[in-house]
């Protein structure tokens, strides 16, 4: 199975100091981070690990559950999926992740509402990323659009 690379470059202190994310495998992009817009309310065009989280957990999901649906006989044609991780205070100290609400949209053929959702809530359990966060409470609100 593949590798995949993505490497920082931080330059100063904690509440000064800025960043730049490199998705080294795909060369695809390098985008800016700073711990004050990664805690602030607005992220004024810096993206932070929360984001990059929630953009890995929805592409995983998506996948997944693409497949998921196929082997229970139907067939995804759109799916649209969103996820807000939360960043909050860790009473340990620090902060943490403490929750992931995955949502997604899924119009299939082949499938009615009861199997969608089946395959909804299958997909949240076995896909990578949702393992890989197994620390986090994960929730999923499935919409099955006909």
């Amino acid at each position: 199975m593949a590798v995949r690379t993505a490497r920082t470059a931080w330059n100063g202190t904690l509440q000064e100091g800025t960043g730049q994310v490199e998705l080294t495998s795909s060369g695809v992009g390098t985008f800016d981070v700073s711990f004050p817009r990664r805690t602030a309310d607005a992220a004024e065009g810096v993206t932070s690990p929360e984001e990059l989280i929630a953009a890995a957990h929805t592409s995983c999901y998506a996948m997944q559950l693409s497949g998921v649906i196929g082997a229970a006989g139907g067939t995804p044609l759109a799916l649209d999926v969103s996820a807000d991780v939360t960043l909050t205070p860790d009473p340990a100290g620090g902060l943490r992740i403490s929750a992931i609400a995955l949502t997604v949209r899924g119009e299939v053929e082949g499938l009615d509402e009861a199997g969608f959702l089946e395959a909804a809530e299958t997909a949240k359990a076995t896909c990578p990323v949702s393992k890989a966060l197994t620390g986090t409470t994960i929730t999923l609100d499935a919409t099955y659009e006909s």
